[in-house]
């Protein structure tokens, strides 16, 4: 059975050729009768043969290769040999995971955990719950706690400052549990607290039993959920983070040096905190900042101070040395053209909606590809300004960033007679490849 798609337009010929015409008024009403009678037999026989065929028109996927050479935070982290069992350097420019071993594993956290503590300070603080001159009664049970301290007696009146410095400098076990009751009554309410908050962060991996850190099987965390923290204690609370980088503090005439050995070395480290038990070794989350990119650091399970002050400090000078933040696609950059479906335009350019931003090793910026994903046709109309697709970063198959791409101008809708011209040559494209 043959089938034309073009008698409607033979009647439509005759009309307008007749002999004896009829009247204007008549003739362009049958003419637009006509139009669309064409118009809807066309379209219904297209999408019928489209669906028999298993043929979309323009929903079939492309992949164009603009040049070769993810979000951002999705690079492979590369290797360095580390006597550490798990470790992790993130740059927070760009979320990128510079180094990544064993970054979920669940650790005990040692000292670490009263970054969460100070975190849950630094919170009241802000919202003019507490202030740094306010002063608490130092109990008997917070006095007596042992480890590291700060040496407060019980019963004395300590400002919450001071008591911030005894955390963040001395490591103090004794200052951390006054500045738990003193927020919450009890250390046990502080830690069901911070748990929650810290679930809240992000910190899934996470559950705190203490405000200390102290050894318990049910207190943990992960190397990410500790960078992850790092991270928003410099973002959310600039006011307050300088406590973690200052380097000494004396309280009850006893003087005591910061514990981050990175503060003491020539890489721009401003904190964060130390850690050990006989269970986590020796820890440290670090923070350090050169060429305005910082770069934050968690490791631990090490044997001594030395390896830990030698592993730090190797790995964030690895890190400022060998990477660079990376900037191969600025934002509005023209990738191309794409084909328009039933347009008054046969294509549309296609941009960035955004820059890609990541940060790479020096010397590998030719590792990376760059592919726009995007249907074979778009269809008409499209607006200036229209998400049509995506732009990937990749590096050996891995998305490392990923932005949109838009439509560069408008495409409004063809007319009718131009439509069904151009559904007509799809359908012959179609049937010529097939």
């Amino acid at each position: 059975m043959r089938v034309s798609l073009f008698a409607p337009l033979a009647e439509l010929h005759g009309v307008l050729h007749q002999e004896s015409p009829p009247t204007i008024k008549k003739r362009q009403t049958m003419v637009r009768k006509m139009v669309r009678k064409t118009a809807r037999r066309t379209s219904r026989l297209l999408f019928s043969l489209a669906l028999g065929l298993g043929v979309g028109l323009w929903l079939m996927p492309a992949v164009l290769v603009p040049g070769g050479a993810g979000e951002s935070g999705a690079a492979r982290a590369a290797s360095i040999d580390t006597a550490a069992p798990y470790a992790l350097l993130l740059d927070t420019a760009t979320n990128t995971e510079l180094l990544a071993i064993d970054p979920a594993r669940r650790i005990p956290t040692a000292s670490m955990s009263k970054m969460m503590t100070l975190y849950m300070v630094f919170e009241a603080l802000a919202d003019g719950r507490i202030g740094l001159d306010d002063t608490i009664t130092v109990s008997r049970n917070a006095s007596a706690t042992g480890g590291s301290r700060m040496f407060i007696e019980p019963l004395s009146q300590v400002t919450v400052e001071d008591l911030i410095r005894g955390v963040a400098v001395q490591s103090g076990n004794d200052a951390s549990v006054a500045l738990a009751e003193g927020l919450m009554g009890s250390e046990e309410t502080f830690a069901k607290a911070i748990t929650e908050r810290a679930k809240q962060l992000g910190m899934t991996g996470s559950t705190f039993v203490n405000a200390t850190g102290l050894p318990d099987p049910d207190h943990y965390s992960t190397p990410r959920d500790l960078a992850l923290l790092a991270v928003r204690l410099v973002e959310d609370f600039p006011q307050y983070y300088h406590y973690f980088g200052e380097l000494e503090f004396t309280h009850n005439n006893i003087t005591q040096s910061n514990r981050n050995p990175l503060l003491f070395e020539n890489l721009g480290a401003d904190g964060i905190k130390t850690g050990h038990t006989s269970e986590a070794g020796y820890a440290l989350t670090a923070t350090a900042v050169r060429d305005g990119r910082r770069l934050v650091l968690v490791i631990g399970g090490l044997d001594s101070t030395l390896a830990r002050s030698q592993e730090a400090r190797r790995l964030i000078r690895w890190g400022q040395q060998e990477f660079a933040i990376y900037e191969p696609i600025p934002s509005g950059m023209m990738l191309g053209s794409q084909s328009v479906y039933l347009g008054e335009a046969q294509d549309v350019p296609i941009i960035t909606a955004a820059p890609i931003i990541t940060t790479i090793r020096l010397g590998d910026q030719d590792a990376y590809e760059y592919v726009v994903i995007a249907p074979n046709y778009l269809p008409a109309p499209i607006k200036q300004g229209q998400e049509i697709g995506r732009l990937e970063m990749r590096r050996d198959g891995a998305l490392i960033a990923s932005v949109p791409v838009i439509a560069g101008q408008a495409v409004p809708r063809s007319g009718v007679l131009r439509r069904l011209s151009q559904r007509a040559q799809a359908l012959l494209r179609h049937l010529v490849v097939h």
